[in-house]
């Protein structure tokens, strides 16, 4: 005899948010990443300090750090997020983040890119 497993209620399952963007800003470099919080993997990473995007960057004089780099930033980890099948993410700031300057610029293109913020 197999006992199906206890189903969850409806209302603690609207709440569960199991996908977490992350940010980090440094002097030089953006970073941003989603981490699948029951298993504590990254789902998902972007930066400006991969060689890909910093080259193609030091070629365009641009910087790696101001808010058109974390634009940018914003629009790659959303279309990887797509790629790997995660539509919806829900933002984790710090005490000392605000929503303005480059937080804002990400997470605007994170929507732009048609990932669903929670």
């Amino acid at each position: 005899m197999v006992i199906p497993p206890p189903s969850r209620a409806e209302r603690l399952t609207k709440f569960l948010k199991p996908y977490v963007l992350r940010m980090h800003f440094t002097n030089k470099y953006v970073n941003a990443q989603v981490v699948h919080t029951p298993s504590a993997m990254v789902a998902s990473a972007a930066s400006t300090h991969e060689k890909a995007l910093r080259m193609c960057m030091e070629k365009a004089k641009e910087s790696t750090r101001d808010v058109a780099a974390a634009a940018k930033i914003g629009k790659i980890l959303g279309e990887r997020l797509l790629l790997h099948n995660i539509p919806a993410v829900s933002v984790f700031l710090k005490r000392d983040q605000k929503y303005h300057g480059k937080v804002e610029a990400v997470i605007d293109s994170l929507r732009d890119a048609g990932v669903k913020l929670l």
